[in-house]
């Protein structure tokens, strides 16, 4: 049997503007997916949700990436530390987790690159449109630039994510891009500087990352934030965990991913302190940390 597990992600910068080319940094947060693979006489499919064969309505990624790699006999079991449907990427996570798994198992040969590219077809396949973001972060690990895939040391301050139990399912992230899209045309004088102004922090972001000036950085959040409300992708969920956060300290927080609620961030030297405010918010706090890890044999 096998094991391998595989991160989720937050976006630092860039949500939104990276649809229209701008650049982003997303990285790999120690939150994460764990397969186990096993060859066996069928294919057998166990996860919270219940177990399977072969099936496209509870098990799709796992499916997929059992027909993408060829198996008939495989058995696989699924553990995980993400919310689902929270923008944290855990269809990424749990589709890069089966396919290494069952890569070792069955000593295919894959590498990372492959690992990625087959990730991001699964995706694109299941969700119609996918960004190859999540599947490489998850893959690599790291902080990573988009679109140029540049690699960095995360960042080595504490992170806590706010959870508001709203999902951003796929079909909900679709609606919130298409809404930007939609404002984007109408008012383009308006809509296009603010894309550029969020595709613009990456640069800077990077600079403050690699000089560990998280309150540079953190102020950069709040800025990123705010235009993603200006977007109308925020919530009043989402900010009242923002600012919760904001108020007990933290350098930033932000949204991460599509928004129209799922989760926010936020970096801070005192964790447990900006947790207890999440919760006082009335979200549910996940204390983590960044990893430049990606998807790992256990």
């Amino acid at each position: 049997m096998t094991t391998c597990s595989a991160p989720g992600k937050i976006y630092l910068f860039g949500e939104h503007a990276v649809v229209y080319g701008e650049s982003a940094l997303a990285c790999a947060v120690e939150l994460r997916t764990h397969v186990s693979a096993k060859k066996s006489d069928s294919v057998k499919i166990t996860s919270k949700i219940g177990t399977t064969g072969l099936n496209f309505r509870k098990h799709a990624y796992v499916s997929s990436a059992i027909i993408k790699l060829g198996v008939k006999d495989v058995a696989v079991k699924i553990t995980s530390d993400i919310p689902i449907g929270s923008g944290l990427g855990s269809s990424a996570a749990v589709t890069v987790a089966t396919l290494s798994a069952i890569n070792d198992e069955y000593s295919f040969g894959f590498g990372k690159e492959d690992i990625a590219r087959m990730g991001h077809e699964i995706e694109l396949d299941i969700q119609g449109a996918a960004s190859q973001t999540d599947t490489f972060v998850s893959t690599m690990g790291g902080v990573v630039e988009i679109p140029s895939r540049t690699l960095m040391q995360p960042p080595d301050c504490g992170i806590v994510i706010g959870n508001t139990r709203k999902g951003t399912k796929s079909k909900k992230t679709a609606k919130l891009v298409k809404q930007v899209a939609a404002l984007k045309e109408e008012y383009p004088e308006i809509i296009d500087p603010i894309i550029k102004t969020i595709g613009s922090f990456t640069q800077k972001g990077r600079i403050l990352l690699s000089e560990k000036d998280y309150n540079s950085l953190g102020r950069l959040m709040n800025v990123n934030h705010g235009l993603l409300d200006a977007l109308g992708v925020g919530t009043t969920e989402l900010s009242a965990l923002v600012y919760a956060a904001r108020d007990a300290g933290a350098f930033g927080a932000k949204i991460t991913g599509a928004g129209g609620g799922g989760c926010m961030f936020a970096l801070t030297d005192s964790p447990k302190k900006t947790a207890s405010a999440i919760k006082a918010a009335g979200g549910e706090a996940i204390i983590t940390e960044f990893t430049k890890e990606g998807v790992l044999k256990e």
